[in-house]
This record gives structure tokens, C-alpha cells and sequence, in this order.
């Protein structure tokens, strides 16, 4: 296919030249968008007077062919062809002639490309929102069905103090709400115009960047032709956005490879996602979550591809940037791939509701609250501590937990306990005790799940 830009050169770029530099094998994925992108640049050019109102309602009539049959298959896009840009407006000389050349006045592929990217971040970024969405409703399903679910709660992986199965699960629709808004934040400073910019220092035409802008959605044009194709900050921080999702997925699915084995049993996967083992009959193994740990270890390569891409690039256009899309790409793919995956794993699993009590139960995580049983009625908090640290040790020493314990090993360590401490240690009322906003007692927990249904409606 020949290049666009052939006139300025003498002899024949080297093959090995043509392949490296060639990007449609990747950027073909954004056909739509470049189309969208031309046929406002057209219109707009047909609106000022630049190119005759005839040939702009050819060249759009003609972009939209293109593009329904691009997608239908009767056009294959040629991936010997430079990028999709060089390829759709090739296409387009091809059928319409010199009328297809005129398209690309008052453009620049670098302002082309910048307006593509931009365009197609803008609806991927709504694609995921819409999946973390369903995986907040999903955790949101299981909570409700939990709220007095007692497990317990951990710091440094041991056991620490009581909780429910629901405020745990809240916990992460907490963390991918933020993760929502974080998307919402980029979309917002992303969604500007670059078209008119040209390659870097605008265009000489009478150009109306406002039109193209409302055209295409944009809420208006970017304020500065340099900086409008060579920003891809909105890159790095969708890819910072995604890198934040996948931290938060791989913390989730860490959690539930924990809970699968044999020594936590708080949950089961059903089989449709599950794997056994080619010689190990017995084995049932969370594969779906420790992809999920292992491909944010990919989102994370991608987003510091972007920024080390982008760290000593000077104004304006660099080739370098050319990487940009190759790295956005792959970490969009790989977070909606996995939102996609653990939602349903998630919804499916089954909830070992008296595994989880069990293990409450034999952790001494009412310890804390038997130490302000004795704070209430006058005991320093230090003091209360230490009597119930010799008490975990009784207990320890006896196969007892401080629900079993006589009053008598209670009075040996402190004559100010009485029979009132069976009620305070006991966990369903430790639990219903942490009433504070924030806390795990069911009647919060039962607030925070209609909050979080408010927000995530609002996705």
C-alpha cells in the first residue's frame, strides 16, 4: 500500500522498517471511532466553507459505508496498511477519488490519532463502570444474606475481632465504589477535543473546533494545540485507574483462594468455576482468582509502561507515543476481562456460615471487649488489658475459650468480674456493640448497604 507521505522520500522504506513502525495490527480496534472522528472533521470543513456541502455529504455518506462494512466483514481491514487511519483513508480515496483526498484538510494524523484514543477511552471507561456495577451488586446480594453472619476479622492474618461476612464484603464494594469514581474523574478531564489542533501548532484554515467538539460529544476543545497531541495524561490515568481496580480484585480473590482450602472452608466455589488437577482427583482449585492475582501484576507492567513511555518526551508528537495504545488497551482488556469473570464466580459461590463461627469462636476475638467490660466499670484500660491477656493464657492452658470459662478463673484474675461478662463476651453481642457509624453491628451494616445501592445506582 502506498504511503501517504511518499513525496517527500526517494527510494522505498526497507520492510523491516514498514513492520515496525506499522500500529494497525493493534489501533484497527478503534475503525469506529476514527470514522466518527472524520465524518464530524468533514462536516465541520463542509459547514465553514472549505471543502464544497457536496463532497462533505459525500465523504460522510461514504465513512459510513466503510464503517458498516467493516463490521459486517465485506470489508477486511488490510493490515499491511501503516494504522487504521492511513487504511480508512485510502479506503475512501479508492471509492470516491480526489473528492476522498480532501478529507484530511486542516488535519494532522497526530490530532487524529489523539481524538481516536480519546474517543475510544470514553466508552471503554463506561464499559467497565457498567461491570463494576454488577460485581458491587453482586457483593451487595451476598452481604445482605449475611449481616449477622459472624467471622472473624483479622489484622497481620491472625484472628482479631468479630465482624460479619457482610461488613467484610462491604469493606470491597467500599473499595470499588471509589474505583468507579476514579473512572468518572478521568472520563471528566479526558473528555476535551483535540481535532483542529493539527500536528502541533493548529491549522491556517477558518476551522470551527467547537463544532467538531459537539459533534463528537467532547464538552469542548483542547486549549492547547501542543499539548492537545502530546497529552496522554488521560492515558496514564485510566491505566492508574485500572492498576487501582486490579489491586482491589487481587486483594478480593486472595481472600477467597484463603477461604477455599481446607484449613478456612468459609466458602465453596461451584464447579462451573473451579478446575481439578490432571493427577490430584480430590482437588478443587480457585483458578479464576489466582488469574485474577496474576493479572494484576499485567495491569500494573501497563500503566508503568505508560508513564516510563511518557517521562522524557519533549513537546510536541513523539513516535514513542505510538506505545501508548498497545499498553491502554491491554490493561482495559485485562480488568474487564476479570470484572467479568468474578462476578458471576462470586455469585455463585456457596457461604459455610458455621465454619465461620467456628473459627470466631475458637480465636479469642471477644478478648478486646472482655478488656472494656472491665474499662465500664472503672478498671484503667491498661490494667483491663493485662487481666484479660492472663486470661486468653488460661484459657489457652485449659482447651477453654472465654465464653466457657468458669467465674471462678475469672474472679482469680480480677475479683471485678461478674456473671455479666458471659453477656458481654458473647459475640453476637460484641458485634451488635459496635453500633458506631462505620461499624460492623448489623443495623450499620443494613445502612451501609442501602448507601452503597444509592451510590452504585449512580454509576
Amino acid at each position: 500500500m502506498a504511503k501517504m507521505w511518499a513525496g517527500r522520500f526517494g527510494k522505498e522504506t526497507d520492510s523491516r522498517v514498514n513492520d515496525f513502525n506499522s500500529s494497525i495490527r493493534f489501533d484497527s480496534r478503534m475503525y469506529a471511532h476514527d470514522i466518527e472522528g472524520s465524518k464530524a472533521h468533514a462536516a465541520m470543513l463542509a459547514a465553514k466553507g472549505i471543502i464544497s456541502e457536496a463532497d462533505g455529504k459525500a465523504i460522510v455518506g461514504e465513512l459510513e459505508q466503510i464503517k458498516k462494512d467493516i463490521r459486517s466483514g465485506k470489508l477486511e481491514i488490510d493490515m499491511t496498511a501503516e494504522d487504521i487511519h492511513m487504511f480508512v483513508e485510502q479506503e475512501l480515496t479508492k471509492r470516491l477519488g480526489d473528492v476522498g483526498k480532501r478529507l484530511h484538510t486542516a488535519r494532522s494524523r497526530n490530532d487524529q490519532v489523539a481524538v481516536d484514543i480519546r474517543m475510544y477511552l470514553r466508552d471503554e471507561v463506561v464499559c467497565i463502570k457498567a461491570l463494576l456495577k454488577e460485581l458491587i451488586g453482586a457483593l451487595g446480594g451476598i452481604a445482605a444474606d449475611n449481616v449477622e453472619t459472624v467471622m472473624p476479622g483479622y489484622t497481620h492474618l491472625q484472628r482479631a475481632q468479630p465482624v460479619t461476612l457482610a461488613h467484610h464484603l462491604c469493606a470491597y464494594a467500599e473499595m470499588f465504589l471509589r474505583d468507579a469514581s476514579r473512572l468518572t474523574d478521568a472520563s471528566k478531564r479526558m473528555n476535551l477535543c483535540p481535532l483542529g489542533a493539527g500536528a502541533l501548532a493548529g491549522t491556517t484554515y477558518d476551522i470551527d473546533r467547537d463544532m467538531t467538539a459537539e459533534l463528537l460529544g467532547f464538552d469542548g476543545p483542547t486549549a492547547n494545540s501542543l499539548d492537545s497531541v502530546s497529552d496522554r495524561d488521560f492515558c496514564m490515568e485510566i491505566a492508574a485507574a485500572v492498576s487501582i481496580i486490579m489491586v482491589h480484585l487481587s486483594r478480593l480473590s486472595e481472600e477467597i483462594v484463603l477461604w477455599c482450602s481446607w484449613e478456612f472452608k468459609f466458602v465453596e466455589l461451584d464447579d462451573a468455576y473451579a478446575t481439578g488437577s490432571s493427577i490430584m482427583p480430590q482437588k478443587k482449585n480457585p483458578d479464576v482468582t489466582e488469574l485474577v492475582r496474576g493479572k494484576c501484576g499485567r495491569a500494573l507492567g501497563d500503566m508503568t509502561t505508560l508513564f516510563a513511555m511518557m517521562k522524557n518526551l519533549p513537546l510536541a508528537y513523539n513516535k514513542d507515543m505510538q506505545e501508548d495504545k498497545e499498553a491502554i488497551f491491554d490493561a482495559v482488556d485485562t480488568v474487564k476481562l476479570c470484572l467479568s469473570t468474578i462476578t458471576p464466580m462470586l455469585a455463585t459461590m456457596t457461604v459455610n456460615k458455621e465454619n465461620m463461627a467456628a473459627a470466631a469462636r475458637k480465636g479469642f476475638i471477644n478478648a478486646t471487649d472482655c478488656a472494656d467490660y472491665l474499662v465500664k466499670k472503672g478498671l484503667p484500660f491498661r490494667d483491663a488489658y493485662k487481666a484479660t491477656g492472663v486470661l486468653v493464657a488460661r484459657c489457652i492452658e485449659l482447651g477453654a475459650v472465654l465464653e466457657e470459662l468458669p467465674l471462678e478463673e475469672y474472679k482469680k484474675v480480677c475479683p471485678t468480674f461478674d456473671s455479666g461478662v458471659y453477656e458481654a463476651v458473647n459475640l453476637l453481642n460484641c458485634l451488635k456493640g459496635r453500633r458506631t457509624y462505620g461499624g460492623p453491628a448489623p443495623e450499620q451494616v443494613k445502612k451501609e448497604l442501602e448507601n452503597i445501592k444509592i451510590l452504585a445506582e449512580k454509576i
